[in-house]
């Protein structure tokens, strides 16, 4: 004996109070021919088994066929009748058979209630309708099977198929049960890892009464989605949908469970008009072999105790009278039909052949390149502002802003990486133009002025001024005025070592030979006095030897420095975000700073001994000059370390160079410009009784 529970009749409304508030009734009325079917092919099973010896030999195939009207209550009654015994009346024989099985149900809350309470009673319960996932759960259903596939797997196709269509803010109906519940919240977990939102999820079910129905409805109304999915029974959708027929609520794609996408309602010409081209899945079809026959075959004369045989008729002879009702007559079609369901193609309809195209559905659109989604507080991931992407940052074909690589800015519309401008101070540009002019000017001016002294050597000005070290420091002068050419074109290797050394070891061969000048100067001040022969004891050869010596000690030290951590070519990206400034780094910063500080070092031993001789006659001036060279190299240089540093990008080199020239003038000028003064000008006074004249008073 196998049972049977099927919602062969509908629980419909029968009052919906609008003003009180009070609950709807609701009674079983109205046959499911759909369902009815079902039971149809339940009986069609059994006779066929029963006709055919080979399958079960000597065993016959009984059937109990009870109503659940959809409810789980119902159910739950219908399945306790069917274990516990049949009633009273109906007993045929004195032993009747208990039952094997259950055939239960459609909806996936009668099975829950069926399966929940028979399981622990090991009777099986086989559902040909109810998808929920919960119902796998085979430690709390552990005698339940069905033979449809589980939500799960659709839950995963229907989000495949909303991510193929690129739409990405939907709205979601489900029924107030657990086909409905389990199979939106399957449905959402799918969607968000495909980063779809939905936008809002109605609850419905047919006992509810109309102003709930109306709430769905003004929710879809209210919202700006365009693809609705619907997981839901026909039955409890029947009600919305007429409402939304009511209101004229168009230009929205349907997306249906298999509960209702094969469901003849929504085919009718009432309902086609809002539902037509909803899409959705069904499991493949195919026709039972001697079933149409069988259906046509049913007559309440031959057999009139067949399970709900006097509604069924009664709904044929109704629809037979009736026929201008296309309803009537296309669920006439469908009960004869020997797949038991329409065609999947009857509702599974591409929109594209609707409408043309295929509806877009977000809630904000695509960020064009150049902008990021900004999410909008208190609203879901897909409603966001586009917002322009920060500075050296771009987004083309993502929707976030990344960052440009180290060597590249964004570009004007944030959508490309463009080379950053690089920067260094070239030749070719005016300020380099100036800076090489005014450096070969004044390596000339020391080249002429190392000529004059050399054709005038025997002058008494040129021999009072000490003429080898006079040669000696213009020579270091002209190298002086060559060291700003190595500062200037696209550092290398071999500039950045050059540049920096070089401009050491000449300016203290530079100061060197002031220095020995300067000792010169106030030795013979000192010879002046009686009885002193210092500057007999400080001839030409101790000369050299304090240049070689001041001089060598600047060299051990570039030596150290390119040996241990040389200056190298670097790119500086801190002055400027648009840029990338080309420069040396020192690579040893405490040896950068040891050869300033031994060139300053010199210089402030040449201030002090040239301001100790500042009481020379005026004749002799010598003194006089030196000191004023060195305070004007004193304040260049002085000058030169706050201007360095904050000299932003290219200016940093050009504020070197220019304390280099500057000081490099400044010793041209005031020490030998006098002399030259004289020498060209004032011939006159080149002559031996003036420079050794004492001043008078």
């Amino acid at each position: 004996m196998i049972g049977g529970i099927f919602p062969i009749l509908n629980k419909e409304i029968l009052s919906t109070s609008t003003f009180n508030k009070k609950p709807s009734t609701a009674k079983c009325a109205g046959i499911d021919l759909r369902a009815f079917r079902w039971t149809q092919a339940m009986i069609f099973a059994a006779e066929e088994i029963n006709n055919d010896p080979a399958l079960l030999p000597n065993i016959s195939l009984g059937y109990r066929i009870l109503n659940s009207c959809a409810s789980p209550t119902n159910a739950l009654r219908a399945a306790l009748t069917l274990a516990s015994g049949i009633e009273e009346g109906a007993v045929t024989s004195r032993c009747p058979p208990a039952i094997s099985a259950i055939i239960a149900e459609s909806g996936s809350s009668q099975s829950l209630a069926v399966a929940g309470t028979l399981g622990p009673f090991h009777v099986p319960i086989v559902s040909y309708f109810s998808t929920c996932a919960c119902l796998s759960d085979r430690a709390k259903y552990p005698t339940f099977f069905r033979t449809i596939p589980s939500d799960y797997f659709q839950a995963k196709a229907l989000a495949a198929l909303v991510k193929h269509f690129g739409w990405q803010w939907i709205g979601a109906i489900q029924s107030d049960n657990d086909y409905g519940r389990n199979g939106i919240l399957a449905f959402t977990k799918e969607v968000e890892k495909l980063g779809v939102c939905v936008a809002f999820v109605g609850t419905i079910l047919r006992t509810y009464t109309k102003e709930k129905f109306l709430e769905v409805v003004e929710m879809i109304k209210q919202s700006t989605v365009k693809i609705i999915l619907a997981f839901v029974p026909e039955g409890d959708f029947y009600p919305l949908m007429k409402e939304v027929v009511n209101q004229n609520i168009t230009g929205i794609q349907w997306i249906a469970s298999e509960a209702w996408i094969t469901a003849p309602r929504p085919s009718t010409i009432e309902i086609y008009t809002a539902f037509g081209g909803a899409l959705g899945f069904v499991g493949q079809k195919m026709a039972i072999p001697n079933f149409k026959q069988f259906l046509t075959s049913i007559n309440p004369y031959t057999d009139p105790h067949s399970p709900f045989m006097r509604e069924f008729w009664e709904i044929m002879v109704s629809n037979n009278l009736q026929r201008v009702n296309f309803t009537n007559q296309f669920e006439d079609q469908v009960f004869f039909d020997e797949n038991g369901d329409p065609p999947a193609s009857y509702d599974i309809v591409n929109w594209q052949l609707i409408n043309g195209k295929v509806p877009t559905s977000v809630c904000s659109n695509v960020c064009p390149v150049g902008t990021r989604k900004a999410q909008i507080k208190g609203k879901p991931t897909c409603c966001f502002d586009c917002i322009p992407c920060a500075d050296g940052t771009i987004a083309n074909s993502t929707a976030d802003c990344t960052p440009c690589p180290k060597e590249y800015w964004s570009n004007d519309k944030k959508d490309e990486c463009i080379p950053k401008n690089i920067e260094f101070l070239q030749y070719h540009e005016p300020m380099g133009i100036a800076l090489t002019v005014v450096s070969l000017f004044g390596a000339s001016l020391s080249l002429v002025t190392m000529v004059v002294y050399i054709h005038y050597r025997e002058t008494p000005v040129i021999k009072a001024s000490n003429f080898e070290l006079s040669c000696f420091l213009l020579f270091s002068l002209f190298l002086c005025f060559l060291c700003p050419l190595t500062f200037l074109g696209r550092p290398t290797v071999w500039t950045c070592m050059l540049r920096h050394t070089t401009f050491g070891v000449t300016f203290a061969l530079c100061i060197s030979c002031i220095l020995g000048k300067t000792i010169v100067v106030v030795t013979a001040f000192k010879a002046t006095f009686p009885g002193n022969n210092t500057a007999g004891k400080f001839g030409h050869a101790q000369q050299r030897i304090i240049v070689c010596s001041c001089t060598l000690i600047q060299i051990v030290i570039c030596v150290l420095w390119l040996i241990l951590n040389p200056p190298y070519p670097d790119m500086m990206f801190t002055y400027s975000n648009k840029m990338i400034v080309l420069e040396c780094n020192t690579g040893s910063a405490a040896a950068f700073y040891a050869v300033l500080g031994y060139i300053g070092i010199l210089a402030i031993i040449c201030l002090v001994l040239a301001f100790m001789a500042r009481k020379l006659p005026d004749n002799f001036n010598e003194a006089k000059f030196i000191t004023f060279s060195m305070l004007i190299f004193c304040a260049v240089w002085i000058t030169f370390i706050p201007a360095y540093i904050s000299s932003p990008g290219k200016f940093t080199v050009a504020v070197e160079i220019f304390a280099i020239l500057s000081s490099a003038f400044g010793l041209l000028i005031c020490i030998f410009v006098p002399k030259c003064y004289i020498i060209l000008i004032k011939p006159a006074k080149n002559s031996k009784k003036l420079v050794i004249g004492k001043r008078k008073h």
